[in-house]
């Protein structure tokens, strides 16, 4: 009988989640570690080796710590279900215009669903990841706050998880540096597995390629979308672009037009395949709508809430104002914000506690 309970742990190969099986191992919980096989890179026609949690490198180093352990390990294939959800969402997205984010979407709807069925059919209490978050129950909610290491937190990408998913769900990681994890897996014998290197490419697309990922995906997209215009925000064409879905809002490098000063994508028409281009100034907002709303911390948004939102993962966060709007919220800055691209995730805090977030559907300036 373990001291703890039975507890699946979600094991990619790589440092923090092979540190997270171990900790909870030698805190008495009877762990089962579990590797999932997500994509198949060779299969996209990329040029590059896969990379991250979906190489046999990375699932036979998540097997050797299991036996070294002592506990049991099970390789999961799920590439089906995340093909459908997230790589379907991603090709989508670009087409319409938008910046995808697809690792949020595999986190809250993809890995912890197969975490969540492959725990009720072992019968274990819960499911760990090697997430850096905290996590703590208080007036009946379970509330995600921000890691102990500023630079490597990721409540950012868990702003999906619902309270039911939390109940379950242990962040052994929390409360440690990534530097006192390192040392961690050096004292427990894995010198090279403490030196390995992290990985920040989107795991189907190791290339950072999505260009050409998109087109290997899309059958004759080069030829649908070339020939657009791009357009200034007096309307004035300047020149054509490679297609819409290849432009993402903030971009400056690879436009290929010269005019005479730094150019940003401030906009993208899909229906027209349209680029609008500016300067940075141009990319300032001082609100945006979110809709898909997940909320932790609360049951409800206050009218006139006030949250530091974060619009991409290293975002600093911005002051802001949180108001309904019908199933959606509006979020009002404080000062400008550079950059909002819808399809992207906002995300709330109070303090370092996560209120919430959801999926940018467009930004506006309020004196507009």
């Amino acid at each position: 009988m373990s001291k703890h309970g039975k507890i699946l742990v979600a094991m990619s190969g790589g440092i923090d989640s092979t540190v997270a099986a171990i900790m909870l191992h030698n805190q008495g919980y009877e762990v089962i570690g579990m590797t999932m096989k997500t994509w198949d890179y060779a299969s996209s026609g990329g040029s590059k080796k896969e990379t991250g949690c979906c190489n046999l490198d990375s699932i036979n180093d998540a097997r050797a710590v299991a036996v070294d352990m002592g506990f049991p390990h099970f390789i999961i294939d799920i590439r089906e279900e995340f093909g459908d959800a997230v790589i379907e969402n991603f090709v989508d997205e670009y087409l319409a215009g938008r910046t995808p984010n697809p690792c949020v979407l595999c986190n809250t709807h993809i890995k912890w669903n197969a975490l969540l069925k492959r725990a009720n059919m072992m019968g274990c209490e819960f499911i760990a990841t090697g997430h850096y978050a905290q996590l703590r129950n208080e007036n009946s909610r379970w509330i995600v706050s921000k890691g102990h290491d500023d630079w490597k937190d990721q409540s950012y990408v868990l702003w999906g998880l619902t309270q039911p998913v939390l109940n379950i769900t242990r962040f052994p990681l929390g409360g440690f540096k990534k530097t006192e994890i390192r040392q961690m897996c050096e004292k427990w014998g894995y010198k090279e597995l403490a030196k390995k290197s992290e990985s920040y490419e989107i795991c189907f697309i190791p290339d950072n390629d999505y260009r050409g990922f998109l087109k290997r995906r899309v059958d004759g997209l080069e030829e649908k979308v070339k020939g657009g215009n791009f357009v200034l925000t007096d309307g004035t064409i300047v020149g054509q672009h490679e297609g819409y879905p290849f432009y993402t809002i903030g971009q400056r490098k690879g436009l290929n037009i010269a005019l005479g000063k730094p150019m940003f994508v401030t906009d993208i028409n899909p229906e027209t395949n349209t680029v609008f281009l500016g300067e940075e100034v141009e990319l300032n907002r001082t609100g945006m709508l979110v809709g898909g709303i997940n909320l932790v911390k609360y049951a409800s948004i206050d009218e006139g809430m006030e949250v530091t939102a974060k619009i991409r993962y290293k975002d600093s966060g911005t002051a802001a104002v949180l108001y309904n709007d019908e199933k959606n919220i509006r979020a009002e800055f404080l000062s400008e914000v550079k950059g909002i691209a819808p399809g992207q995730s906002a995300v709330f805090y109070d303090g370092n506690d996560l209120v919430g977030g959801g999926i940018i559907q467009k930004s506006f300036n309020l004196k507009d």
